[in-house]
């Protein structure tokens, strides 16, 4: 668990280094990834995907929302919740986002076989089926 926790890090790290014209925080790279290409997801849902306390998430979204990336809207299914659609802003830092994700995640990936790429699969969804 401590090596995904380290591997975790360092992929932050290595993403906001790829994104540092952007300004961004890892916390912030997490959620716009996290929001890009889907529909708005609420604080919880956000949270959950983000593995951030809302709290903390909140704190995330007031600067994603100054920066004009994201717009916080009142769930018409539970008005104590709100909705996180992206900005036409948003939209496009997100899809900035996703393609280095998508570049870091290809150049890692590229020196596994495919074997071992199942092995990885496997292990993430164990993880996530334990907690």
């Amino acid at each position: 668990m401590l090596a995904l926790h380290r591997t975790t890090h360092h992929t932050l790290h290595a993403l906001s280094g790829a994104l540092a014209d952007l300004n961004l925080s890892a916390a912030e790279i997490n959620a716009l990834a996290n929001l890009a290409d889907r529909d708005a997801l609420n604080v919880r849902e956000l949270s959950a995907e983000t593995g951030t306390r809302a709290t903390t998430l909140t704190g995330i979204l007031d600067r994603l929302e100054n920066r004009g990336y994201l717009t916080r809207e009142l769930d018409p299914t539970d008005r104590r919740s709100f909705r996180l659609p992206l900005t036409e802003a948003g939209q496009q830092v997100a899809e900035r986002v996703q393609a280095a994700v998508a570049d870091l995640e290809r150049d890692a990936l590229a020196r596994l076989s495919a074997t071992q790429i199942a092995g990885f699969h496997a292990v993430v969804a164990a993880l996530q089926a334990a907690s």
